[in-house]
């Protein structure tokens, strides 16, 4: 399939080189006009009072169908689109893929008040009642990590399998980290300027090509041309706040279900680094590592560890992250 020039999806699929626009065009805060590979619903929630849309993706099988059906869920810094490559091979090889975007990021609404890792596991409990799924496997990459795990602890009978890619919380960061004002953070998001967020995300995701990250820069300068930005930028930086306040890296070990972790050597992203005093940072992070010690205190669970790939890794390591994930969904 061919997406329109631009679209995050396809350059994400295809390694396109998006540049940067000296004057970029604006875009809505929930992407509106922006292209997305599947197409997108919206479930109705209603979060502290507040009437908002959660947007997905139900993707049928595009090969023999197995009657199984996994559920994506995104990072921090990510749309639901940039699932694309993994959402081929899932349904390529007969699954049914539910790609949500969590209230707060890419098409869904951006909320007034600061979510909880509950709330979004509510949210996507709610969307599988909706679809009429009542156990998936399960996917999670970044904070979508942190999420699959609040997710598969608060509903363990709806979880069949679980991969945990690259996730986050593997650390309570609040052991490092001093707690931040949002309003602090609130001004640094908007003093960050396009080649400011590319280094951020380069060095945070040990990123090798900066083809990868290009879209998502494009994609962030146009939504500060938006006149709900404001929304949008307080939306983002809450939550970093939930990330901080909710670590799930106590919650890991006691999970009973299948797990696998699929780490990058590179990746060494933790959330509050340039916030935790100096002598500490070096020590943070240390991902692979701290996965394969969670797998080995878990009841069934693995760690597999890309060399080559950072934070990003199925992008980083595609093909091979594709294979290795569908090895481990299709055993019984």
């Amino acid at each position: 399939m061919r997406f329109a020039v631009g679209c995050l999806a396809a350059a994400l699929a295809i390694g396109a080189i998006v540049p940067l626009r000296a004057e970029p065009e604006a875009i809505g805060i929930a992407l509106e006009g922006f292209a997305y590979p599947h197409p997108v619903a919206f479930m109705p929630v209603t979060l502290a009072g507040e009437a908002l849309r959660m947007a997905y993706m139900d993707v049928a099988p595009s090969g023999v169908a197995n009657g199984r059906a996994v559920l994506l869920l995104h990072g921090r810094n990510f749309p639901a689109s940039y699932w694309e490559p993994v959402i081929q091979a899932l349904s390529g090889a007969g699954y049914r893929v539910v790609v949500p975007d969590q209230i707060g990021f890419g098409k869904s609404s951006k909320p007034g008040a600061i979510l909880s890792f509950d709330d979004m596991a509510r949210n996507t409990a709610a969307l599988l009642d909706r679809l009429g799924l009542a156990r998936v496997d399960v996917v999670g990459h970044s904070m979508g990590g942190m999420l699959a795990v609040r997710f598969t602890r608060s509903d363990p009978d709806r979880v069949r399998r679980l991969v945990l890619e690259a996730p986050l919380g593997l650390e309570d960061y609040r052991a490092v980290v001093p707690p931040v004002e949002t309003e602090r953070l609130l001004a640094q998001e908007r003093q960050l300027d396009a080649e400011g967020y590319r280094r951020q995300l380069v060095s945070n995701y040990a990123v090798t090509d900066p083809a990868v990250v290009a879209p998502f820069v494009d994609l962030r300068e146009r939504i500060k041309g938006s006149g709900e930005y404001e929304r949008w930028v307080r939306s983002f930086v809450n939550s970093y706040q939930t990330i901080y306040r909710e670590p799930v890296v106590h919650e890991i070990a006691l999970i009973r279900q299948p797990t696998l972790f699929v780490m990058g050597a590179r990746d060494h992203n933790a959330p509050g680094r340039p916030y935790a005093p100096e002598a500490a940072r070096a020590g943070m992070g240390q991902n692979a590592a701290l996965a394969q010690d969670l797998a080995r205190r878990m009841p069934d669970a693995r760690a597999i560890v890309f060399e080559e790939a950072g934070h990003m890794v199925h992008l980083d390591a595609g093909p091979r992250f594709d294979d290795e994930v569908l090895r481990f969904l299709g055993q019984p």
